[in-house]
């Protein structure tokens, strides 16, 4: 018979794993060797008598009993932690820690400039902001809020669309220089291209240059934003960014304004149980206060 004593360790370790899905990281996490970590799992899983995790190359990926393990251990650990919140912090509201998932461009260039009215409102409330290169696991208890490019089809979690965002085309004087300063629609080919890696996308929302010109070949790629917009700037080519991360720099050039405009949305998305806590529906707040406020900065007129 399982021992139920052991029981709480135990669902903390397969938390862990089940959300970093690689031994090495749950157990530098945990603190804790990663040969210990693999006996612990395999211990719970004779304990259980299933197999809670496949072995893979690319990491410990959950079973069917694992995915049913992890419904109810999740919500263990957000019982617990609400628990000790309402008991420890009975008279003090808004306090804690809040992770915020969000991709590199949105949270770089938009949210990490405008948490100082966050801070000052809320003194006690720390942000850990998380950058994600896919989809949030908002299940996994990945973070407490996930800011994100798709709208997910989970239907257990709160889903509420934050704001719309414009991408448009910029490119720097070093580059447009050599092309004589202009843009040709019909050519559009033809130039020296800036983007994503195609085959490592994580959604197509991030497959603009489809949308302009098939035939377009980039010329530079990268997985980050951030490396594409310095590739950009360098001279390298033009490219597709956030107006929220270009205007901000205005040694870029924006080009074919009015014909190229890539309008794309971000949504929010928290567990039920996070959302009830006051911290995290503090943070969900200010974030939907902000983009409301931040409107221009992110759909520029012009």
């Amino acid at each position: 018979m399982y021992d139920t004593k052991m029981n709480w360790d135990d669902i903390k370790i397969f938390l862990e794993v089940a959300r970093s899905e690689r031994l090495s990281t749950a157990a530098k996490r945990l603190s804790i060797d990663a040969s210990t970590l693999s006996r612990r799992v395999h211990k719970l899983e004779e304990s259980l008598s299933t197999k809670l995790f496949e072995r893979t190359v690319e990491g410990h990926k959950l079973t069917q009993n694992g995915d049913k393990l992890l419904q109810f251990a999740r919500q263990m650990e957000l019982n617990a932690s609400q628990a000790f919140k309402n008991i420890t912090d009975e008279n003090i509201q808004n306090s804690g820690q809040v992770r915020i998932g969000v991709t590199e461009a949105f949270g770089s260039f938009f949210i990490s400039p405008h948490l100082i009215a966050l801070q000052e409102s809320f003194p006690n409330i720390d942000i850990e902001l998380l950058h994600f290169s896919r989809n949030v696991k908002i299940s996994r208890n990945e973070a407490d809020i996930a800011i994100a490019v798709e709208k997910p089809k989970n239907t257990s979690t709160i889903i509420s669309k934050l704001c719309d965002y414009q991408l448009q085309l910029y490119g720097h004087k070093t580059y447009l220089d050599k092309v004589m300063g202009r843009i040709d629609l019909s050519q559009l080919s033809s130039y020296r291209w800036v983007s994503y890696v195609d085959n490592l996308l994580f959604t197509e929302q991030l497959s603009y240059l489809k949308e302009l010109d098939s035939n377009i070949k980039p010329h530079f790629q990268s997985t980050s934003i951030t490396s594409q917009y310095t590739a950009i700037k360098s001279g390298l080519g033009i490219g597709i960014l956030p107006c929220f991360l270009a205007e901000q720099d205005k040694s870029l050039i924006k080009l074919c304004s009015n014909e190229i405009k890539v309008i794309r949305s971000l949504y929010l998305i928290t567990h039920p149980e996070s959302k009830r806590l006051s911290h995290v529906n503090s943070v969900w707040q200010y974030l939907k206060q902000l983009v409301a406020d931040k409107r221009t900065v992110l759909m520029p007129d012009n």
